[in-house]
């Protein structure tokens, strides 16, 4: 069976569609929390895709937004790491009875050897998030290459579509929990109460920590019996004639 000339064209050109949008998906440094809730610890797993063209990559520098304080980067064999901190304009409470007079504003991991176009690689960040829920966190991210560089920093407008953007920054929103208010923690606790007092009351129900009154009846009973087997035997003894 012969297909269309017109409609192997278009088949062409959806694969190919296809092909461009997966790989510009791909292709944006982009962060991958392992977590999102409000006030929690998190892994920040940043994506370095293919270099700038062709390039290869030599260095990667992470912005840090301001609601960040404290940031610890995960060692990776292939990149030299870095902390830029910047002064804060005042200083704040540290959680410790101390005062925060810096922060981290950077991270910068440096290439040990250049990652070639076509490879990719991670770059791990641990830190505690905000507890502004709904908040959106920004990462300003650049992308040092052997020749060129790109700015991963735009930020899309209201109403505006990220995937619009051809250098989106690297983003996340805060959530929040979902135990938040402990209702789940509250219900299990209640059930699992209420289940145990159901199960004293089957318990109590069912059986008696006091002894039972059955072996002292059936006590009783043999005893009767043996003392009339007893004046049994004494009365057929005495009946026996004598010699």
């Amino acid at each position: 069976m012969k297909r269309s000339p017109k409609l192997l064209t278009v088949a062409a050109a959806t694969t190919l569609l296809l092909a461009l949008g997966a790989s510009g998906a791909s292709a944006h440094v982009s962060v991958t929390p392992d977590t999102t809730t409000a006030g929690s610890y998190a892994l920040l797993t940043f994506g370095v895709p293919h270099g700038c063209g062709e390039s290869s990559t030599t260095k990667v520098s992470i912005q840090i937004p301001e609601p960040i304080t404290s940031v610890t980067p995960t060692v990776n064999p292939g990149w030299d790491v870095e902390k830029v901190m910047v002064t804060l304009a005042t200083p704040i409470d540290d959680g410790h009875g101390g005062q925060l007079t810096e922060r981290v504003g950077e991270i910068v991991y440096t290439a040990r050897s250049p990652l070639p176009d076509g490879y990719r690689d991670a770059l791990v960040l641990s830190t505690k998030l905000p507890d502004a829920v709904g908040q959106t966190l920004v990462f300003p991210t650049v992308q040092t290459c052997q020749e060129g560089e790109s700015a991963w920093v735009q930020v899309a407008a209201e109403g505006e579509d990220p995937h619009d953007l051809d250098l989106p920054a690297p983003t996340l929103t805060i959530t929040e929990a979902e135990d938040a208010h402990g209702d789940v923690e509250t219900v299990s606790d209640e059930a699992a109460a209420e289940a145990a007092s159901t199960d004293g009351t089957a318990d109590a129900a069912g059986s008696s920590d006091e002894p039972s009154s059955l072996p002292l009846v059936l006590s009783g009973v043999a005893l009767a019996l043996g003392a009339a087997g007893l004046v049994l035997g004494g009365a057929a003894f005495a009946r026996r004639p004598k010699a």
